[in-house]
């Protein structure tokens, strides 16, 4: 039986400028850092000699249940991987919605640091979110991941 999300995970290629785009530039919190290797790493991903470098963020100001963080990212030291085709098009694509205050500002912020977004953020026009605001981005390592400025509460 289901329970909960404990986190969402990305594998990224350079875990350093990964922390510090999602913290910096996005506002998560740095939780905790540690290398993994072998052992039940190594079974967990298939990898018998894994050697992982692994952060834990969080959302700021988020009670924490019994896991500390929402967003784990990973670095494959050994075995390094390569970047496929990371068009969200394709099947096994995945994104991340953040939920923010202020979408306009946090677009402009963004995009005056280099982020590369699919479009300025989009009115919601139908649907449950109508009212809302939206767009997608992109990570330094292609993640999609997406704003999402919800409608204001109905009566």
């Amino acid at each position: 039986m289901l329970h909960g999300v404990w986190h969402f995970s990305f594998t990224v290629a350079d875990i350093e400028r990964s922390v510090d785009f999602y913290t910096r530039l996005l506002g998560f919190e740095h939780v905790h850092s540690q290398e993994q290797r072998g052992g039940y790493t190594g079974r967990l991903v298939g990898y018998p000699d894994a050697h992982l470098r692994i952060a834990q963020l969080a959302v700021p100001g988020r009670t924490p249940g019994r896991s500390t963080h929402d967003l784990e990212l990973v670095e494959y030291v050994h075995p390094a991987g390569t970047r496929q085709d990371p068009e969200i098009r394709h099947p096994g694509a995945a994104h991340l919605a953040l939920t923010v205050g202020d979408i306009h500002r946090l677009h402009e912020r963004l995009a005056a640091a280099g982020v590369r977004f699919f479009s300025p953020p989009n009115a919601i026009t139908s649907g449950v979110n109508e009212g809302g605001w939206t767009c997608y981005f992109e990570d330094p390592d292609r993640i999609v991941l997406e704003l999402v400025q919800p409608p204001a509460p109905r009566p």
